[in-house]
């Protein structure tokens, strides 16, 4: 696996699509609603769309209303980092890929039992592995 953290900006710009770019590396957000991801529903696992990393499962993914794929947990506590954010006159807490630190979304408390929180992500930022039946 390629040490992420070391890449430069060039290379992410090679490695991923401009809309990818914008969200993971730009802390950009894709538009409501239309997120590939947002409709998903087999069973699998979300990836960091940029290094790979496993980050979600199916099994804590939600329908949250938002517009965003949402889920109510982390797959660990090492998967992602937590990062205060002050942008556009609020404070957030971003939330970012523990790997290679590119940006996925925003983690909320407004989330379902049993952990109260919505990791609210951007399809863009993130991809999908489904479990294969063996």
């Amino acid at each position: 696996m390629t040490d992420h953290e070391s890449l430069t900006d060039e290379q992410w710009r090679e490695k991923l699509t401009p809309a990818q770019y914008r969200v993971l590396r730009e802390h950009g957000t894709e538009p409501a609603w239309t997120g590939a991801l947002l409709s998903e529903k087999r069973d699998g696992k979300f990836l960091c769309g940029a290094c790979g990393q496993e980050l979600f499962s199916s099994e804590t993914k939600y329908e949250s209303g938002s517009g965003w794929p949402s889920f109510y947990e982390a797959l660990s506590t090492d998967a992602v980092e937590l990062v205060e954010d002050r942008s556009f006159g609020m404070i957030r807490v971003e939330v970012r890929c523990a790997n290679c630190h590119s940006h996925l979304g925003h983690l909320f408390d407004d989330g379902p039992n049993p952990t109260g929180q919505r990791y609210c992500m951007n399809s863009l930022a993130l991809d999908f592995e489904p479990t294969t039946e063996g």
